[in-house]
């Protein structure tokens, strides 16, 4: 049961000038290397709705990609690289981080590299919880030392690519609503033979997988990308442990166009490694937290 059925009532989006003033703002910052911003509108590792599947790998490759988000989730904690690029018809952008999420605190802390000609440089430091995403160094207007923190629902794409990383735990949570999946292969990477799948997935199903407020990002982005079916590589283990996903997501660069040349697609790689190694990762404290006014914008 997710945490809206459980409330019994539908959740809410947040109002127009929150997106624009916080949500739009900070997705333009990230992204401005490699478009004008994002027009529309995590889960966790381990599922609000708990699955039973085995802790190895499916002999069916849809089962064996579905399965992938809560068998990594079940290791404790990983840690993690990301890469993530942004293409569009006249720049070409590229963000990595590298970070790791605590499956059993449900919190992960990524630190991103930004590259030049974004608004924001130098490095954001991102902290991700179910539903909640804090930001430091998100914008010129913020304090230095302090946090913006964020509903992912006030970020249009529900900070799937936003921040210049996709967080562990959405990318892992994306799978759950893959709707094609094969076999591509057996290979090898950093020593160890992974299981290579191809296919697509469903934002908005994955979303319904994950419940609760991890699936609110993934809700969010479901609603703002303009491919729905979204491409997927994945590499799992044999016990079925997500080690590489690769997700390519698209969305209009200028507001309501559907033509190719206006379509900005982002390709997020996400690596995990190191399963039940500890990860440091700490909500910020209360009196570090910048409060933003509805109206301002943190660059």
């Amino acid at each position: 049961m997710t945490d809206q059925q459980r409330a019994g009532r539908p959740g809410c989006r947040p109002g127009p000038h929150l997106r624009s003033a916080a949500g739009a703002a900070l997705l333009a910052a990230v992204l401005a290397a490699g478009s004008a911003g994002c027009s529309g509108g995590s889960g966790d590792g381990s599922s609000d709705q708990r699955s039973s599947a085995p802790d190895q790998l499916a002999a069916d490759p849809l089962s064996a990609v579905r399965n992938a988000a809560d068998i990594t989730g079940r290791t404790g904690s990983a840690h993690t690289a990301t890469e993530l690029v942004t293409e569009s018809a006249e720049k070409k952008a590229s963000f990595s981080g590298t970070g790791g999420y605590d499956y059993v605190k449900r919190i992960g802390r990524l630190e991103v590299q930004v590259p030049p000609g974004a608004a924001t440089t130098g490095k954001i430091v991102e902290v991700v919880l179910p539903g909640t995403v804090y930001l430091q160094n998100s914008g010129a207007k913020v304090p230095e030392g302090k946090w913006v923190k964020l509903d992912v629902r006030q970020l249009p794409d529900g900070n799937l690519v936003s921040s210049g990383a996709t967080d562990p735990a959405s990318a892992a949570g994306a799978l759950r609503g893959a709707q094609k999946a094969e076999a591509v292969g057996t290979e090898t990477i950093d020593g160890i033979a992974l299981h290579h799948y191809r296919g697509t997935l469903d934002l908005a199903k994955a979303a319904d997988a994950t419940g609760g407020r991890g699936g609110d990002g993934l809700r969010t982005g479901a609603q703002t990308f303009t491919v729905k079916e979204v491409p997927f590589d994945a590499w799992l283990d044999d016990q079925g442990r997500l080690h590489k996903v690769v997700e390519v997501f698209t969305f209009a660069g200028v507001a309501g166009s559907k033509e190719p040349k206006d379509q900005v697609k982002v390709t997020s790689t996400t690596s995990l490694g190191d399963f039940g190694k500890p990860v440091e990762a700490a909500e910020p404290a209360a009196s570090d937290i910048y409060q933003m006014k509805p109206t301002e914008s943190p660059k």
